[in-house]
């Protein structure tokens, strides 16, 4: 654990804690939803609220989180938008407070984690995720196999009538630990970058488990049925291929690792159970494109977020916007008591909605701002050797800029994944120092993490 000046070994190991605890809840939050206190569904929707909170007054106490100008101008915009949404909005105190949270607490989290974390908690953090992906990856499988009615896909507050979505040939799309099906998106495409940076450096994961990781991945592509998990692994992949680009002393093992994902595939194809996976998926492939106009028109779709038809619809909207908090699911329920999109399901599209076309185009213009700085920051990193912080923005870079940070789930990804790469810039790994690519190689030891 790296000690920074002036800060007790115990204050420092507590905010630890509370950083592996937001990430655990991160992920297993919709599990507590649904399975374990189902009669607490709704508190628990923001449950990660006060471990945020007390990350980032203990954080300040102690000198770790000072105002930075992304904070100050996220804070400053939103405290307007919340007496806006009161007094010329929609009226209600609690859901202003609900969406605003997310800018005055979880926002400034990220700057936090950065400076809690160091190199020794990334790779810990990355092996737990590989860990998790073994029971995570049986899940959803269970879960697109049984019915809805069936325990496994109970939905939030022990709903019997199942959490699946639409998915293709009369299966579901399975959400896993998470309340929602996006969450799996989320946690696989998490995953997938952490595995990637690990096969730049087996020396620090055992093989087993990266491997048995990987098979899980490949397996979670037809399960999910979802184009936006495939998406997100597709990105992580061209991420890689551009730093084997700066490392080519890394082909080798990449190669090692392409070839099992091969033998992999060449084993599953043809089993039954994954080829019924696998049709279900390219159904949903199929039907999907053909609905939103093809590959162009999702890319278009999803990338930008419907900031197009956001500035479009822009005339329509108040000065200020209808109101913070209105665009998610939780302030639908409080104002018109059934959960739905009242402004509209693309992030950008909600933020200006809520906020007006000039307060919420500055909010944007911080995530898409700040965006641009990690990727600048992440590339020069890459160039000194520094592979983690690039393989972390594989993930992070779609969900800051324009991540759906009305759900929960997306948000806590989010801000996790932009914490590691902040905390990844501040304390990189030492370079490898023996190769596990020999028999007479495999009984060298770890290198150590200087404290």
């Amino acid at each position: 654990m790296k000690l920074l000046p002036g800060i007790q070994y115990k204050a420092l190991r507590r905010l630890k804690a509370a950083v592996w605890l937001y990430f655990l809840l991160v992920i297993f939050e919709g599990a507590l939803r649904k399975w374990v206190l189902p009669g607490l569904s709704d508190p628990l929707l923001i449950i990660r609220d006060p471990i945020a909170v007390y990350i980032i007054l203990a954080a300040r106490a102690k000198g770790l989180y000072a105002f930075n100008p992304y904070s100050f101008w996220m804070v400053l915009v939103t405290c307007i938008a919340m007496v806006t949404a009161v007094t010329m909005g929609h009226g209600n105190v609690f859901v202003a407070l609900f969406g605003a949270r997310v800018f005055l607490i979880h926002f400034p989290l990220m700057f936090a984690i950065g400076r809690i974390l160091d190199a020794d908690d990334l790779v810990q953090i990355g092996r737990v995720t590989l860990g998790i992906a073994i029971p995570a990856t049986l899940l959803i499988i269970m879960q697109f196999y049984s019915p809805q009615s069936a325990f496994v896909n109970r939905g939030v507050g022990g709903d019997a009538g199942g959490a699946g979505f639409s998915g293709a040939l009369g299966y579901y799309r399975p959400p896993g630990f998470f309340s929602f099906t996006n969450g799996n998106s989320l946690y696989y495409g998490f995953l997938a970058a952490c595995i990637f940076y690990f096969w730049f450096h087996a020396y620090l994961i055992n093989r087993l488990l990266l491997i048995t990781a990987t098979v899980c991945l490949l397996l979670a592509i037809p399960f999910s049925i979802s184009r936006t998990l495939l998406f997100e692994i597709a990105l992580s992949l061209s991420f890689m291929i551009i730093a084997l680009l700066r490392k080519p002393g890394y082909v080798k093992r990449i190669a090692a690792g392409a070839a099992l994902v091969g033998a992999a595939w060449i084993l599953l194809k043809d089993m039954r159970f994954f080829g019924e996976g696998m049709n279900v998926f390219i159904a949903r492939f199929e039907s999907a494109n053909e609905t939103e106009g093809g590959l162009h028109g999702v890319f278009f779709d999803r990338f930008a977020g419907g900031m197009i038809s956001a500035l479009q619809n822009a005339p329509n909207i108040p000065f200020f916007g209808y109101g913070i908090g209105m665009g998610t699911n939780a302030g639908a329920v409080l104002l018109s008591g059934d959960r739905q999109f009242l402004i509209a399901e693309e992030e950008w599209g909600r933020i200006i909605g809520e906020l007006g076309l000039l307060p919420g185009f500055i909010i944007i213009f911080i995530r898409v701002s700040l965006s641009i700085s990690l990727l600048k920051r992440c590339i020069k990193e890459l160039r000194k050797g520094n592979t983690l912080p690039w393989m972390l923005f594989s993930f992070a870079f779609i969900n800051i800029w324009q991540g759906n940070w009305a759900q929960p789930t997306s948000l806590g990804f989010a801000m996790l994944a932009g914490g590691m790469i902040l905390a990844a810039f501040n304390d990189s790994l030492p370079e490898e120092v023996t190769l596990f690519e020999s028999a007479d190689e495999e009984t060298a030891c770890m290198p150590v993490i200087e404290a």
